[in-house]
């Protein structure tokens, strides 16, 4: 259940606790592998965030085009405007503010708010640090109509459609899925891509970013949930077997087009989702296997709807709370001008 609304505080003083305090829940956003591709500038004279991309930390193999960098890139603007509202000021956000410099994703102004309003996104801080991916087996309980339809709102409010396909088509989504993890042990150059951001043999720690071990989740035995599964073939660490949900419950999230813009907008209303399932009770994880190879890709979309572009599969379930990741500290992805 949510808390009940209440009139916002009045806006915290912008001093560096305050804005190291903002970066550091910015940064629990999810990304691709934990790459953590980001990096934020601080104006204080117009209290501006910019926030720019940091290919170094792309993925040409999995993300070509950097649609999941863009979609991790905006889960983590999401999160700056919930603790920016959370913290009494209004975030004022522009997505790619200059034509000119592509990887300056977005722009946050903080604004002061009138006395006494509200803001339904403050409602959103508690779960931003009980949100962690769960690559574990949820239960076969069926999520209650009521809480899809909040999911589905919030995905609208930020511009993007939350689809949930029927079991036919969620079965074609199963098997993209395994086609895709098919071909990605296929691709050398694929498998160390994906080696260089996961923990396994020569790195034994991912430190600060990427996936580690302990958040692999269990090996399946049976079920058909799309679970990403990291280990190395070469890989002599031992897993436990566990048996998931054979009718997982699945979302689509997309939009009508497929631009950057487009991509942005999908980020922050994923996170926005996740978020809101969280503090509803549901476990949550991420599938984009299929998404990254356009041939499946386009397979994965539901003829059903009039969604054009999908960019996140996403699951839902009542099960075990993924475990906490690492995440890079805020004097490396922060600076001051």
């Amino acid at each position: 259940m949510h808390p009940t609304p209440t009139a916002l505080p009045e806006a915290r003083p912008l001093d560096t606790a305050l804005i190291t305090s903002l970066i550091e829940d910015a940064t629990l956003a999810p990304s691709m592998h934990n790459a953590q591709p980001w990096s934020f500038r601080f104006t204080p004279a117009t209290r501006t965030f910019r926030m720019r991309a940091d290919r170094s930390r792309a993925m040409p193999q999995a993300d070509p085009e950097g649609r999941a960098l863009h979609i991790g890139c905006a889960a983590a603007v999401f999160n700056l405007r919930v603790a920016a509202v959370h913290a009494g000021w209004d975030p004022v956000t522009r997505l790619l503010p200059d034509p000119a410099d592509p990887d300056l994703l977005a722009e946050v102004e903080l604004v002061r708010r009138p006395p006494e309003s509200y803001d339904e996104l403050a409602e959103l801080h508690p779960a931003l640090r009980r949100r962690h991916t769960s690559r574990a087996p949820f239960r076969d309980e069926r999520i209650e109509e009521s809480l899809l339809d909040v999911v589905r709102r919030a995905a609208l409010l930020e511009g993007a459609r939350l689809a949930f396909p029927d079991a036919f088509h969620r079965r074609t989504i199963l098997e993209l899925s395994g086609e895709a993890m098919n071909r990605e042990q296929a691709e050398p150059a694929h498998r160390e891509e994906t080696a260089r951001w996961t923990e396994g043999p020569g790195r034994e720690d991912v430190g600060e970013e990427g996936v580690p071990r302990y958040a692999f989740g269990p090996r399946s035995r049976s079920g058909g949930a799309p679970v990403r599964d990291f280990e190395s073939p070469d890989d002599t660490y031992v897993r436990e077997w566990a048996v998931f949900e054979e009718s997982p419950q699945l979302a689509l999230l997309g939009t009508a087009f497929d631009r950057p813009v487009d991509w942005l907008r999908a980020g922050q209303a994923m996170e926005r989702v996740l978020l809101e399932a969280t503090l509803d009770g549901l476990a949550t994880s991420v599938a984009s296997q299929a998404l990254e190879w356009s041939d499946l890709r386009w397979a994965v979309r539901d003829p059903a709807t009039a969604m054009g572009h999908v960019h996140m599969v996403i699951r839902l379930g009542y099960g075990p709370m993924g475990p906490s990741t690492h995440r890079r500290p805020v004097s490396e992805v922060l600076t001051f001008e």
